[in-house]
């Protein structure tokens, strides 16, 4: 069965106020979907929904035809699911390597061991640096996270996402606070990823020249 993601009568009440109203929409493999609109919205809150930051007031989330709407966030990650916020979400102390290397175990099902340490893990260091170079963080391997500009801890985020192998990318205004020099390489990326026709592609953005870049 191809990969397909649905939203049927998804909606959300805060109180009194309907912050997405019945959106039915279905995404395919091989397309970016922007979801364009100004700030408040409800496109993040949309998002949020999808990944499973929310839960719906009503309709349904559906994942390869199968009802994703009672999962939580990080078994709707598991299941294909990949999503970078507007506010970065990083291990600040850890070095770009090391948040990079965490996703690669992750995604490879592989768990602490004491007696093999993940440095003589080479697979998962070298795939983990490829990721990096990929993202344009290679010389900045052994720099810790949290002192990283704003556009490299975005590109390191994206580097996060790209180690966890999802089927599905979710990009919640990407190059929101970034430089001018700094957008291309996150648009870049984002081209890259969609040459991959098996993907689904997922875009939330208010700025309409990143949109038809």
């Amino acid at each position: 069965m191809p990969l397909s993601l649905e939203t049927r009568d998804l909606t959300i009440r805060f109180g009194g106020h309907v912050a997405v109203d019945h959106v039915s929409c279905a995404f395919r493999p091989g397309e970016l979907t922007a979801i364009v609109g100004p700030n408040g919205a409800g496109k993040t809150t949309y998002f949020n929904l999808i990944s499973g930051q929310l839960r719906p007031s009503e309709g349904s989330i559906l994942l390869d035809g199968a009802d994703i709407s009672s999962l939580g966030a990080p078994l709707r990650t598991r299941a294909g699911l990949g999503r970078a916020f507007q506010l970065t979400n990083l291990f600040p102390n850890l070095t770009v390597e090391e948040n990079v290397r965490l996703a690669v175990q992750a995604a490879n099902g592989t768990h602490y061991d004491m007696l093999r340490p993940w440095m003589t893990r080479r697979d998962l260091i070298e795939r983990a640096d490829a990721i990096l170079d990929q993202v344009a963080l290679g010389s900045r391997r052994g720099v810790a996270a949290t002192v990283l500009s704003h556009g490299d801890q975005r590109k390191l985020e994206v580097a996060l996402m790209m180690a966890l192998e999802p089927k599905i990318f979710m990009f919640d205004e990407p190059t929101a606070g970034m430089s001018i020099d700094e957008v291309p390489v996150v648009l870049n990326l984002i081209a890259q990823l969609k040459q991959d026709t098996s993907k689904i592609i997922l875009l939330v953005e208010h700025k309409m020249d990143v949109v038809r870049s």
